[in-house]
């Protein structure tokens, strides 16, 4: 391969070190331009970004494959390619961010020519070019009229005023960010429905208030009267309120570089050539962006209030009616809450989508592996798990902890994320000679029976 070589470091086993140089994962590289490009664009609070990661590296994929044929491409098969595959990926890259951030031209144009350069001196004249335009064109073509960032934007969406609905949260008081977002187009899903969790539990149900009632002793400030958390579920917390999207892109990129460098066997024989790391980077995002697009759908379709609209309790029309929980006006959770309703949790949702990637493309969960936080206030901001599992367990608890979602919220949004991202797996970007598991494949459209 172009750019992997061993494993190390985050991935650990006891296994023979193989000898040669540490090569660098152009892959790797063209994620943290993507990153830096999409993160600096103005894009809405929630997991809009995922859409332009997904695009970017399902361009990247179909243009490494145009060499190496060896899975299915996503958007466009490209025949007879010629010239450096590290030059067609690059460009597709470059042309799906000039298309999405026509703003920021100079800026990737400029980033590209660099990375060319780095990388063996090469040059906007290799034929690679070609092919990285063809396979850019190919995504760009298939996701036009998605229903992403329409134009002009809907009325804003204030939600509702009865007992459980969502409406905007203190102190923003700020609409429902990219209400559009579960409408949008699925990369992978069948239809937006497919996987929609179950309702959320009644208002007057033993489940409700035992997640209202756990919540509230968990998620309130730091020395608020009646908060049980302890220091470190409140670190755990502040881990998981930074950008969730860079984290899980940040994740991705340290198992790919654990395999450049290293130690390793046992689980990086997935990731020999240049194309396998192409492979996992997009197949987690297209996963991602449709487990976005799953969590906003849901958001939308059920409305829920977030905690501190159900325990603050303030107008007469908001009282669950449930004799087993208790309302406190003075509450409010950790970290403002996010301007879109409660169920379900779109960090559970992308977590439930990432892991279950990695867990399958590794065919490991037990993975000892580090993640890295944009969340000042979380002290360290790196945190280490040994199982994907682990980490997928820490968010559902995280945000409880930041008092910004009730349990059945969290535990329903990871359901979510995994099974978009095992039909993703089992039905996209399979080996040329796989063409999918059907006997997997969840036929239903979602879970609710009644709704």
């Amino acid at each position: 391969m172009t750019g992997l070589r061993r494993l190390t470091g985050l991935i650990v086993c006891s296994c023979l070190m193989w000898p040669g140089p540490a090569v660098a994962d152009p892959i790797t590289e063209l994620n943290v331009i993507a990153a830096d490009t999409i993160f600096a664009g103005g894009r809405p609070a929630g997991a809009a970004p995922l859409l332009d990661f997904a695009m970017v590296h399902a361009a990247i994929h179909d243009a490494v494959q145009a060499y190496e044929k060896r899975f299915q491409h996503y958007a466009v098969h490209i025949g007879d390619a010629t010239g450096s595959p590290v030059a067609a990926a690059a460009r597709a890259a470059r042309d799906v961010l000039v298309n999405r951030f026509p703003p920021q031209t100079a800026t990737i144009h400029g980033k590209y020519l660099a990375f060319l350069t780095s990388h063996g001196g090469l040059t906007e004249a290799d034929g690679g070019t070609l092919v990285g335009q063809q396979a850019a064109a190919g995504i760009i073509v298939r996701r036009t009229g998605d229903g992403s960032y329409p134009t002009p934007p809907p009325p804003p969406d204030l939600g509702g005023t009865g007992a459980g609905q969502w409406r905007p949260t203190p102190p923003a008081l700020a609409a429902f960010s990219a209400p559009w977002l579960g409408a949008v187009e699925p990369f992978t899903m069948d239809f937006n429905e497919q996987f929609r969790a179950r309702r959320p539990p009644a208002l007057s149900s033993l489940e409700y208030a035992r997640d209202y009632n756990e919540v509230k002793a968990l998620g309130g400030p730091v020395g608020y009267a009646g908060v049980t958390r302890t220091p470190d579920q409140t670190q755990i917390g502040y881990f998981w309120s930074g950008n969730t999207i860079a984290l899980f892109e940040g994740m991705i990129r340290g198992l790919v570089e654990a395999c450049e460098t290293g130690t390793e066997q046992r689980y990086c024989k997935s990731l020999s050539r240049l194309g396998d790391s192409a492979r996992l980077f997009a197949l987690a995002n297209l996963a991602g962006a449709d487990a976005g697009i799953r969590a906003w759908n849901s958001k939308k379709h059920y409305n829920f209030w977030r905690p501190i609209t159900a325990i603050q309790q303030l107008l007469p029309g908001d009282n669950d009616g449930n004799p087993q929980t208790e309302a406190d006006a003075a509450w409010t959770s950790l970290i403002a809450t996010p301007p879109y309703p409660d169920y379900t949790s779109g960090a559970n949702n992308l977590s439930g989508s990432f892991t279950t990637i990695v867990a399958r493309f590794f065919d490991a969960d037990k993975v000892t592996f580090k993640a890295t936080t944009t969340a000042a206030q979380a002290i360290p901001n790196v945190r280490t798990y040994h199982r994907f599992s682990d980490l997928a367990d820490e968010v559902v608890d995280a945000r409880v902890y930041l008092g910004i979602h009730f349990r059945f919220a969290d535990t329903a949004a990871r359901r979510e994320g995994t099974r978009v991202a095992t039909q993703a797996f089992n039905h996209f970007l399979r080996p040329v000679h796989d063409r999918g598991h059907d006997h997997d494949k969840e036929c239903v459209d979602h879970d609710d029976d009644d709704d």
